[in-house]
């Protein structure tokens, strides 16, 4: 079936490996191919970049993007997912390893090579028994948040190079302050060619978006750099990169005790390279109307962390900022990513000195300019305007959630780093999640022809005051039963005679909730309230029944007018 962006979504069962390619037209191999060279233009010296960050060489990082590249095409199920080095999962991996390696340069580099491995084994068993419903606890509204922070986060980190300055540690703002504080020490022509590559980028990507401007800007830049001699003018450039491909197999220098100890810091490295590989690949399957498979995701990921360590390289993970200049780029499967790995291979073998000129400056705008269409405000907005328009009615209390829930990823991302983030982000999607379901709506009813429906939605039918007919939208259990309890007994006034649950809507009751209306049936009858369920069905019949054993039973009726019979009620 066709969609509005000309792609097509499978009818038939996904390939087992190379998904992407299924049903691969001949018209995606021009747009393929030209992302791909944008997305090599932009990877090549972001790898180098986010290998120092790791702390260990440079070309460590192009060494792991190949193996990376083609084996998350043929795990994985984003078409437009870029996998390579990345600078949060880098910056992770330096953290691990500094305390175990100390000042052994050559264990260092063994031990981020493990891993990586170890990272792979960590994701092909959780894509193996698969833990990718892990993703389901993270809501639409937490994802956005996340992405919008780390994002920011992204933007804020390649500003210094943009305006020539030192960058600061820290979080957002304290790298923002930072970057404030530093001004007085721009270097001019640095500026220049990163505003200028900036406008070049995004004003194609406006006005031409069929033209790569990614890699027209990194081609006038290293031109630029060359003509001018900036090099030598206070312009920092990319340097110095060895050439020639890496040894494969396992690292020499460590033995199996390190992998082990290395395996529980390895699930931290992949929730962070899950959840933004998955981020960005949810995000651009939307806009190309397919669907992404969480726990080929993570096959994906795993793969492309076990390739990336067992071609000497580092952790891996998907994305955010490559994916963007892929989708940006009009890629429209895998075949952009293998043609990325293709051509790092050509770059390894021969192509290293052309990227020794490339300014840093027009590397940070690619990436600003990829990832600025990721800063959804408008999407916090929209989740802030459900809020505004719901406040008071029966749902409001979600609509606010949502909207706290990715107010809160962004700002733990933006406050305390990726993986804090990503844990306060799945924090409070567990508490939304609990919340919700410990709050059911409890509806009043009121009949409307031959329906029984929410009164608070129809108003203008009258209702009676010794009657109470309700609903619970939920299923009945320990979390809800109080709840669901109060809410009854605050239906009632001092003229009801007959309250009557409408179980149709429950499709379950636990022992603790089945107790619960046993207790809710004497505190009415004491006030002279008869309690009684109807419509009860399946395994809420069952659970009732077996507590009724114990000589406390509700009455209970196949209908609600049956319930309702001999009371005077219409129903």
């Amino acid at each position: 079936m066709a969609t509005e962006h000309g792609d097509v979504t499978p009818t038939k069962r996904t390939w087992p490996v190379f998904g992407s390619l299924q049903s691969y037209r001949r018209e995606w191999i021009r747009p393929d191919v030209v992302a791909g060279l944008t997305v090599w233009a932009v990877l090549v010296p972001e790898a180098l970049a986010y290998a120092t960050i790791a702390g260990v060489p440079p070309v460590v990082g192009l060494y792991a993007a190949v193996p990376a590249l083609i084996l998350y095409a043929a795990a994985g199920s984003s078409r437009h997912l870029i996998v390579g080095p990345m600078s949060a999962t880098a910056a992770l991996s330096a953290a691990i390893i500094a305390p175990l390696a100390g000042a052994d340069g050559g264990k260092y580099i063994a031990l981020s090579t493990v891993l990586a491995i170890a990272t792979g084994i960590v994701g092909l068993l959780a894509g193996l028994i698969r833990l990718g419903f892990i993703a389901s606890f993270i809501s639409e509204p937490v994802l956005k948040g996340f992405i919008v922070g780390l994002a920011l986060t992204i933007i804020i980190g390649q500003v210094p190079k943009l305006f020539g300055v030192e960058k600061s540690d820290g979080n957002f703002f304290e790298q923002a302050w930072g970057v404030i504080r530093h001004l007085g020490d721009t270097d001019w022509r640095t500026l220049v060619v990163g505003v200028l590559s900036l406008a070049v980028v995004l004003g194609f990507k406006r006005w031409l978006p069929l033209v790569p401007g990614s890699l027209l800007a990194v081609l006038i830049g290293i031109a630029a750099v060359g003509v001018f001699g900036l090099a030598g003018k206070g312009v920092t450039i990319v340097g110095h990169i060895d050439s020639g491909l890496p040894s494969l197999g396992l690292p020499s220098g460590v033995g199996f005790d390190d992998y082990i100890d290395l395996l529980g810091p390895a699930v931290g490295v992949l929730l962070i390279g899950f959840a933004e590989g998955l981020g960005a690949a949810k995000t651009y399957a939307a806009k190309a109307g397919y669907d992404v498979d969480a726990n080929r995701e993570l096959m994906g990921l795993g793969a492309a962390n076990l390739g990336a360590g067992l071609a000497s390289g580092m952790v891996v993970n998907g994305s955010l900022s490559k994916t963007a200049v892929n989708g940006g780029a009009g890629a429209k499967s895998q075949v952009s990513g293998l043609m990325v790995a293709a051509l790092t291979i050509l770059t390894l073998l021969f192509l290293t000195g052309l990227f020794e000129n490339l300014p840093e400056a027009t590397l940070a705008a690619v990436v600003i300019a990829a990832v600025i269409e990721l800063v959804d405000f408008a999407a916090l907005r929209r989740l802030y305007g459900v809020w505004t328009e719901r406040l008071g009615s029966i749902y409001g209390y979600a609509a606010r959630a949502d909207f706290a829930a990715a107010i809160a990823a962004m700002a733990g991302v933006l406050l305390f780093d990726t993986l804090p983030g990503l844990v306060i982000g799945i924090g409070v999607s567990m508490l939304l999640l609990l919340y919700r379901v410990s709050r059911p709506h409890v509806a009043a009813l009121v009949k409307q022809d031959t329906l029984w429906v929410d009164a608070e939605r129809h108003s203008e039918i009258p209702t009676r005051d010794d009657v109470v007919v309700v609903r619970v939208e939920a299923g009945l259990f320990f979390a809800n039963c109080d709840h669901v309890k109060a809410r009854i007994e605050d239906l009632c006034t001092d003229r009801t005679r007959v309250v009557v649950l409408d179980a149709e809507t429950s499709p379950f009751v636990d022992v603790t909730a089945a107790k619960m209306l046993m207790e809710l049936r004497d505190a009415l009858g004491r006030k002279g309230i008869d309690l009684r369920v109807a419509r009860d069905i399946g395994q809420f019949r069952d659970t009732l029944g077996r507590a009724a054993t114990e000589g406390r039973s509700v009455s209970v009726y196949p209908t609600v007018a049956a319930a309702l019979a001999g009371t005077g009620a219409d129903a």
